[in-house]
């Protein structure tokens, strides 16, 4: 039987999740799956034909002390012809660390196309955002012990604000978003400004087409979402299938992603030999839009042979559309026409 290095696991955590969980802003999940893309790409506010309010809740690992968490609340919708509005708020915890923030977006949509039926948009956004983090270190060793200067031996906090910037196309069935998160570079002084860059900035590249059979209920939708960190070069892709069938009460929708990191974290079995993992998530989701009113699920399941915890990751979203319902494009599109 391999023994297996603990320290080493614990470093392999780190890796595979603390980071993630420890981004600057709000952590990329699946939300952007169940009818969440605000939340994801700021260039979003105001597309849709209607305001929308989403809440959402996340915890990791049921069982574990402290495990990762995260809240949201957004809302976003659109004033006048071209101009969206919305805002965010979150927080984000991670054992010792976590993260509040507010977010206010301003979206701004071009109509390309010579009238509404025919779907051909390109939208800009910006997010201007105020956040809070907090690490407690408060009952770690090496609080008095001048040989350990890293840990304070107290809770620390510091508070800032930044920029993301994104860009949004939807051309009939098929749409494509480029965002920028963390746009003005800035120290995290709550931890060691000695080794961590000031370069926090994350890109984010999606796209997907919307397939919709002749004369039936059914729609097809394959997506894919690139992610990359500007310092570190860590990248992840999420490759993603939905389906959507509509009835007489609404729409019933559901799909499956799975999320692969091209960077993995490096662990040793018998002292010896060096294994590699890279985290990979398989994440199945359905929801339903009754109305005005919506629900989705999210379940994930880390697909890797070093976890901390099988009970995996889960997560509920709540909606609510609400307002003046524009004129729907003739296209088979949730994001514009829902």
């Amino acid at each position: 039987m391999k023994k297996l290095n603990p320290l080493l696991i614990l470093l392999l955590f780190i890796g595979s999740f603390g980071l993630q969980a420890q981004e600057r802003g709000i952590p990329v999940y699946s939300d952007y799956l169940t009818d969440n893309l605000y939340l994801v790409h700021p260039s979003m506010a105001g597309a849709a034909s209607q305001t929308k309010l989403r809440l959402t809740g996340r915890r990791q690992w049921f069982g574990v002390d402290d495990a990762p968490t995260l809240e949201t609340a957004s809302l976003n919708g659109r004033v006048g012809e071209n101009v969206g509005l919305g805002a965010i708020l979150y927080n984000d915890s991670n054992g010792r660390f976590s993260q509040q923030g507010v977010y206010a977006t301003f979206a701004y949509h071009l109509l390309l196309s010579r009238n509404r039926i025919d779907l051909n948009q390109l939208s800009f956004g910006l997010n201007v955002g105020v956040l809070q983090e907090k690490l407690d270190e408060s009952d770690l060793i090496g609080g008095p012990n001048p040989n350990d200067p890293i840990i304070s031996g107290a809770g620390q906090r510091d508070s800032f604000f930044n920029v993301d910037f994104g860009m949004s196309y939807y051309l009939f069935e098929f749409y494509a978003h480029f965002t920028v998160n963390n746009l003005i570079p800035q120290q995290r002084d709550i931890f060691s400004q000695e080794f961590e860059s000031d370069n926090q900035r994350q890109y984010l590249f999606s796209a997907g087409y919307i397939i919709d059979p002749y004369s039936t209920e059914w729609a097809f939708e394959p997506s894919i979402l690139f992610k990359v960190k500007e310092e570190t070069s860590e990248a992840s892709i999420d490759v993603n299938f939905k389906a959507y069938r509509d009835f007489d009460f609404g729409k019933l929708w559901g799909g499956l992603s799975y999320r692969r990191s091209f960077d993995g974290a490096e662990y040793t079995t018998n002292g010896t030999s060096v294994d590699n993992q890279k985290l990979q998530y398989v994440s199945p989701f359905v929801g339903i839009n009754y109305g005005n009113f919506m629900f989705a699920y999210t379940y994930t399941y880390q697909a890797n042979s070093i976890v901390l915890s099988n009970s995996g990751f889960h997560q509920i979203t709540l909606g609510y559309n609400f307002g003046e319902d524009s004129k729907p494009y003739e296209c088979n599109c949730p994001a514009i026409n829902y």
